[in-house]
């Protein structure tokens, strides 16, 4: 029923090479917006950005949202030195290492400047700094500029949001992708597609469907408390990625790899999931004979730890694909794993009605 395409890939690449650190999202706000508009039957807003695509199924009841989150970790400018470095603080979670000789953006009020993350050059470090890791603060931009004047002339200045300049790229295998920003816009293609496909092959669903595209997810899962009250959801899905499995990490660490289906997370450090959430998708997986893995996250988080609270609580899960090196520069995807994802939602999406989700409390 659902398979990426050449029009699914182009959708992809646009998400993934969109400007939209915490806090500075509009760029993928703006493009998930005018891609969804001719699917849905409204569309909503909250007062932070978070967007609420709505699409009316046979029921009104239940209100189940899917959510990936639309901002990347970044950076903020933090000063300008007099000899024209950029001194910058994360937006979001960084490991210090995988930053230096990266590529970086630059959004000014005058336009888009690169720039590339130094440092001290090894050749003039003591012997006891080069045993050490170069931490964030010791670090800065250089744009190509010889003066504190000739970068405000650029128009940079304290604030302007940076993101990692890193073009979305098929890989020689064909099958995985590499890119920036998967963290979470894939999440927030799962959504979409999801809405997409159920409108264009007119497949009924028993409840309202709301794909949400969070914002500041990346900075404490804020659009996904604000966003709540809007969608007022019965039931959440929250569309991630996922910790792929690595040399040198065990499958204990992280149980999932890529090429072998989507996961579906049992833990992680801000929410449990509704246990007789995770069974029902599991049992929709194999039943549609979609391929998964099942997952556990335990430091770090999701959008779910907001929407599990919302009010009185309710039922939540994640669905995650799995990528490598999420939050740097490049992260790698198998587009089956993608793939697979939307069609187990979709799955999950035709059954969910009234009943099923009165039945997903506890006792």
């Amino acid at each position: 029923m659902y398979r990426i395409g050449e029009k699914e890939l182009e959708f992809l690449k646009r998400l993934s090479e969109a400007f939209g650190p915490p806090g500075f999202e509009f760029e993928v706000l703006k493009l998930v917006k005018e891609y969804v508009s001719k699917y849905v039957d409204n569309i909503e807003m909250d007062n932070l950005g978070s967007l609420v695509m709505i699409k009316k199924g046979v029921s009104s009841k239940p209100r189940v949202i899917i959510a990936g989150h639309s901002d990347e970790v970044g950076f903020i400018v933090t000063g300008i030195t007099k000899e024209g470095y950029i001194k910058f603080i994360p937006l979001g979670g960084w490991w210090d290492q995988v930053l230096l000789g990266q590529r970086v953006i630059i959004k000014t009020r005058k336009g888009v400047i690169h720039g590339v993350i130094a440092s001290k050059p090894p050749h003039v470090l003591k012997p006891e700094e080069r045993d050490k890791v170069v931490k964030i603060d010791a670090m800065f931009i250089d744009v190509g500029a010889t003066s504190k004047e000739e970068v405000e002339k650029l128009g940079i200045r304290i604030g302007d949001p940076i993101v990692p300049w890193s073009p979305f790229t098929i890989s020689s295998t064909g099958t995985t992708v590499f890119g920036k920003a998967f963290d979470d816009r894939i999440g927030v293609f799962i959504a979409v597609e999801t809405l997409r496909t159920l409108y264009e092959n007119n497949i009924e669903h028993p409840n309202i469907l709301m794909s949400i595209a969070t914002v500041q997810e990346e900075v404490g899962a804020r659009g996904a408390q604000t966003v709540s009250y809007v969608a007022e959801p019965d039931v959440a899905i929250i569309a991630e990625v996922d910790i792929a499995r690595v040399p040198g990490v065990e499958s204990h660490e992280a149980p999932t790899v890529l090429g072998k289906g989507p996961t579906i997370l049992t833990y992680d450090a801000s929410m449990i999931p509704s246990q007789k959430f995770k069974e029902f998708v599991i049992d929709v997986a194999e039943e549609s004979k979609i391929p998964y893995q099942l997952s556990i996250v335990p430091r770090g988080g999701t959008d779910a730890g907001r929407f599990h609270l919302y009010r009185t609580g309710r039922p939540s899960i994640v669905i995650g694909v799995p990528t490598r090196y999420i939050h740097s520069h490049v992260g790698v995807i198998h587009l089956k794993d993608l793939e697979n994802a939307v069609k187990l939602l979709i799955e999950v999406v035709k059954r969910l009605d009234e009943n099923i989700v009165k039945n997903l409390t506890p006792l």
